[in-house]
């Protein structure tokens, strides 16, 4: 008798819980007001990069499914009617989260009231050009657009530069836009960093999905070193290290960064064309794990500016393994770093030095 009397009282307890619920749920939905659109600038937006990315952006593959955004797209004036196309074919997709869509060739219409900037534009690398020949062509770009920044853009405004050289062009979008924190403004390597956990997934025939905590060190450059030292690899009742299951260190110092670095040209060699999907998709992550954080126990590879962790000298934008948390990124701490990796990073480091040096010399 006692055992059916306290089956009642927990029934009825779980039919409380169960309304309580139920009347909450549909309490809030008329508390639930929608967010604010955020104005998200897209630059060099009509060519094949920003193609792949502003749909994503517009389904909420970027900023949250529940983020309203207003997209500015800003292109060079012979590329004024491929951009009203770009617009034709956002509004024909119904996108719910889209707001707006403002084209432009005007760069101080298109950074009014911008909240995130995604700095794809730049001069393209030509036949016979290296990294000061880019440098040197970039700087009025990054100079204009920043200082349009600086006068329009929100004064919280984060900024993810693409175009190459990133880690120089972000340095020098800094220069002129003082104004944005320093640590708002950011390069992408997480392209190389997706590259890298493909090729550990491959090379071990498990889901990409199962490998994280890779690391890309340093430049977006020829020179990339992506680090494989503190990757792990979730075997279903746990951890270990990808090392571990290599069990190949003459692989992971050859092999592996071979592959990374070399991608990128493996792609144009296949469809005569450079990488847009998946340069598209890791912005896309980049912003993501920025704004709303990276996953418990994950890390991510960012292009940052450097307070002097592992060794690297302030104030150069170089990518460290991250994590992120309210909007705001943290270098992630006291890693083992040994002789190897210690001379690659060093190597970049000096060639971002030199890239810096080149850049202020042009500047002044």
């Amino acid at each position: 008798m006692e055992n059916l009397e306290l089956v009642q009282k927990v029934v009825v307890v779980l039919i409380c819980l169960y309304l309580s619920s139920k009347i909450i749920k549909y309490i809030w939905s008329f508390l639930d007001v929608e967010k604010d659109p955020l104005v998200v600038l897209v630059t060099g937006a009509a060519g094949q990069i920003g193609y792949a990315l502003v749909p994503m952006i517009a389904r909420g593959a970027m900023l949250g499914p529940d983020q309203p955004v207003i997209l500015h797209l800003l292109d060079i004036e012979p590329a004024a009617d491929i951009l009203k196309g770009v617009k034709m074919e956002l509004m024909d997709g119904a996108f719910p989260l889209l707001k707006g869509v403002v084209t432009t060739t005007d760069v101080v219409e298109a950074c009014k009231g911008v909240d995130i900037a995604i700095m794809l534009g730049g001069f393209p690398r030509r036949k016979g050009m290296n990294n000061k020949d880019l440098i040197s062509k970039n700087i009025g770009i990054y100079k204009a657009q920043a200082s349009a920044l600086e006068q329009h853009a929100d004064t919280n405004c984060k900024v993810l530069v693409v175009a190459n050289p990133a880690n120089t062009n972000a340095l020098i979008l800094k220069e002129y836009a003082p104004s944005i924190p320093e640590e708002n403004i950011t390069s992408l390597t997480r392209l190389d960093h997706n590259r890298a956990l493909c090729q550990l997934s491959d090379n071990l025939n498990v889901h990409v999905g199962d490998v994280k905590n890779v690391i890309m060190w340093g430049n977006h450059s020829s020179n990339q070193y992506p680090d494989a030292n503190h990757a792990i690899v979730n075997i279903g009742v746990g951890h270990k290290l990808v090392k571990e299951l290599v069990a190949d260190d003459h692989w992971l110092n050859t092999g592996f960064i071979t592959n990374v670095q070399q991608r990128g040209e493996a792609i144009i060699k296949a469809r005569r064309l450079s990488s847009a999907l998946s340069a598209a998709s890791a912005t896309c992550d980049h912003m993501r794990d920025w704004v709303l954080g990276t996953p418990k126990g994950t890390w991510v590879s960012m292009g940052v500016y450097s307070d002097g962790s592992y060794g690297i000298q302030p104030g150069l934008i170089y990518s460290f393994p991250v994590t992120c948390e309210k909007g705001e990124w943290s270098i992630v701490q006291g890693l083992k770093i040994d002789e190897f990796a210690r001379e690659k990073m060093d190597a970049l480091e000096k060639e971002l030095i030199e890239e810096k040096n080149f850049a202020y010399s042009c500047l002044h």
